[in-house]
């Protein structure tokens, strides 16, 4: 019993460690003594360090833990934890380095030690082969760069450590430098350095030697951001018309087939319109913060032309040099004769690679150029002796190309895609209509008459810029309509106020209703804009524009009224023949496409034998527990002889007296049978 009061402070660090955390003056005297233990424990540890000591790792840590009670006398323990480690980290005893960084991970979460030195030297430890400490380092970076960042933003700090990083990336050691990447893509992503230098230290390591670190720096490029999609997805649609004021709308008067056509046909025209209203968002936001994109993606052609990696590293250099060339709007011309190569309907995920032609179109490329895409995909793809989910998806590249790039098309090539529209397959034909729907808003005048669809005021405005052209307005288009609404209002006003006053008289002081019409008169307005000549009309939105500031529901009139340019025809004409209603899936053209635009397939594709039988084999093996099981008393009993007579061949069967009878059984003794046949059943269900 007298052992257990005995003073065990000397060894057991634990103990002491907490008692002087709690009163740190009573415990120098043993603080001190432990630190002259500590010291000649180094001089010690100099000696061999190669040579694993359970006791220095003790002490480290215990150092550590109270270094902020002592900080006079422990003032150059930490610069000296950092000589031993730069030393010696590469012949240290992987325990005793692991305790030596987490003493120092400690040190720096008290805030005793500068952060920019000691991220630093740990960047230089992970050459280390040592996977645990990798990782450990890793995550300690990651979080100690947020947390510097977490008020506001160190400039100092990053600048100094982005710039140690940079070296980083070309350091030798290959997973030093994959770590380094991965520190920065994941503080990016982040939101903590997701500035414009970053992203051009990253442009680095897209020309590594490395294939890890060259995948990992395609991959960040080509990678979304999950947060903004998110917040796109969540946007509320609440600033423009709505379903319930275009079927306002259209309520008033009779109730035809032909008003019924009208209305459906404006919702449509709603639905595209909302699709475009849709706020860009930039989910690849890394994409445009690289300083020299025409540069950046030059050095990548060449080193694609001359890569040996394998197919799918390709693959993530076309796609990030056509999202180059698309975003940016770059000139790269031997891009699109080095993607033609690929363009044959046998060639491994070409799908992929028409998505890649598509994406690299815009309206600053030569025509000429991309003719020759278009070209290639239709005598490649576009042809009868393929088959139709070939000719499809060539007809669905077309179609996105020119709608990024219209003047490339040529009317000879349109009327032979157009041709297609009375197709025997299905997918065939609703790609080719597709088509036409698409050159009926963008240039009407390049399809044969039968094929130009109704006529509406939007598509009799409807022109292909020139090559080069821009089109920039002094106003707003569609604004000429607040005027037209104003100028009806003040004339109505002075009648209304009439017409109240007159009523008042009769009301003998009771409530009047006042119907109000606002869709039947915006339905005049609209019917007043018909008639009025195109130069008036810009003449008065550039009045509207320049003349008073516009609300939300200004926005959502003129809006209403562009829409109905859609719908309406144009002047002078009227419906000669059923319009084909094709469920239009056009929408502006944003910064990237997806797969789905090439590969729709509006009809399902039939399986092939193959696929069904191992359809009808996967639904048989899992039949088992719906099957009936036979209930028997004794499971090894025989079967009766009415269990026998269903399993005997029928010829030894068929001229047996039941047999016989059966079939001379009149109408009524059938329906007694089946009668009690049922009744048995029931029976036997409860």
């Amino acid at each position: 019993m007298s052992g257990r009061h005995n003073n065990k402070l000397p060894t057991n660090l634990p103990q002491l460690q907490n008692l002087i955390k709690r009163d740190p003056p009573s415990y120098r005297e043993e603080f001190i003594q432990q630190h002259h233990h500590y010291l000649s424990s180094v001089e010690i540890f100099k000696l061999q360090p190669e040579k694993p000591s359970k006791d220095l790792a003790e002490l480290v840590m215990f150092m550590a833990q109270v270094a902020h009670c002592y900080p006079e006398h422990l003032a150059d323990f930490p610069q000296q934890l950092k000589e031993l480690l730069s030393t010696n980290h590469m012949v240290l005893d992987p325990d005793l380095r692991m305790t030596f960084c987490k003493a120092l991970i400690m040190l720096r979460n008290k805030d005793l030690i500068n952060p920019t030195s000691l991220l630093e030297m740990f960047f230089e430890l992970l050459r280390c082969h040592d996977k645990l400490l990798r990782k450990t380092l890793y995550t300690h970076i990651v979080t100690d760069i947020k947390n510097i960042n977490a008020k506001h933003k160190n400039n100092k700090v990053n600048t100094a450590l982005q710039n140690f990083m940079y070296t980083m990336l070309r350091d030798s050691n290959a997973i030093a430098a994959k770590i380094s990447l991965d520190v920065m893509i994941e503080l990016y992503k982040r939101n903590i350095w997701n500035d414009a230098k970053t992203v051009n230290v990253i442009t680095t390591a897209c020309f590594s030697k490395v294939t890890k670190i060259l995948v990992a720096a395609l991959k960040f490029f080509l990678g979304k951001d999950e947060d903004e999609k998110r917040e796109s997805d969540s946007e509320s649609e609440e600033d423009g018309p709505t379903a319930r004021d275009v079927i306002m709308r259209y309520a008033t008067g009779k109730k035809t087939s032909k008003h019924k056509k009208k209305l459906e046909k404006a919702m449509k025209v709603l639905k595209k319109h909302k699709k475009k209203r849709k706020a860009e968002v930039f989910n690849f936001s890394a994409i445009h913060l690289v300083h020299d994109p025409q540069d950046f993606a030059e050095k990548l052609l060449k080193q694609l032309e001359t890569s040996k990696e394998r197919f799918e590293v390709k693959m993530m250099f076309m796609n990030l040099i056509s999202r180059l060339v698309g975003i940016h709007e770059l000139l790269l011309f031997n891009f699109y004769p080095f993607i033609q190569r690929f363009l044959q309907p046998h060639q491994r995920e070409v799908t992929k690679i028409l998505l890649f032609s598509a994406q690299a179109a815009h309206q600053l490329v030569p025509p000429e150029i991309i003719q020759s895409v278009l070209m290639t995909i239709a005598n490649n793809f576009v042809t009868d002796r393929n088959s139709g989910e070939v000719m499809t998806v060539g007809i669905n590249a077309i179609k996105e190309i020119t709608a990024r790039c219209p003047l490339a098309m040529t009317e000879d090539l349109l009327q032979d895609l157009v041709q297609y529209r009375s197709h025997k397959d299905k997918n065939v034909m609703m790609s080719a209509r597709t088509l036409i729907q698409l050159f009926r808003s963008l240039n009407p005048q390049m399809l044969q008459k039968k094929f130009r669809g109704k006529p509406t005021e939007a598509s009799a405005q409807a022109r292909i810029q020139e090559y080069g052209e821009l089109d920039a307005k002094d106003y707003i288009p569609g604004a000429e309509v607040l005027e037209v609404e104003q100028e009806d209002k003040g004339y109505g006003e002075e009648d209304e106020w009439e017409s109240t006053s007159l009523s008042d008289a009769d009301s003998n002081g009771e409530w009047i209703d006042v119907h109000h019409s606002s869709d039947e008169e915006q339905q005049e307005v609209v019917e007043k804009l018909k008639d009025m000549p195109v130069e008036e009309r810009k003449v008065k939105a550039a009045v509207v524009s320049t003349s008073r500031l516009l609300t939300q529901e200004d926005f959502q009139k003129i809006r209403l009224a562009q829409i109905a340019t859609e719908v309406n025809a144009a002047p002078g004409k009227v419906q000669k023949r059923k319009n084909i209603s094709i469920e239009s899936d056009e929408e502006s053209r944003g910064e990237l496409l997806s797969l789905r635009d090439i590969e729709h397939l509006h009809k399902k594709p039939k399986s092939d034998k193959e696929t069904r039988l191992a359809t009808a084999m996967a639904g048989k093996s899992e039949r088992k527990e719906f099957v009936k099981k036979r209930m028997k008393l004794n499971p090894y009993s025989s079967s009766t002889n009415k269990e026998k007579k269903k399993q005997k061949n029928f010829m030894m069967l068929k001229y047996s007296q039941n047999i016989r009878s059966k079939n001379k059984r009149s109408f009524r003794d059938k329906q007694i049978a089946l009668r009690d046949a049922l009744l048995r059943k029931r029976k036997r269900m409860k």
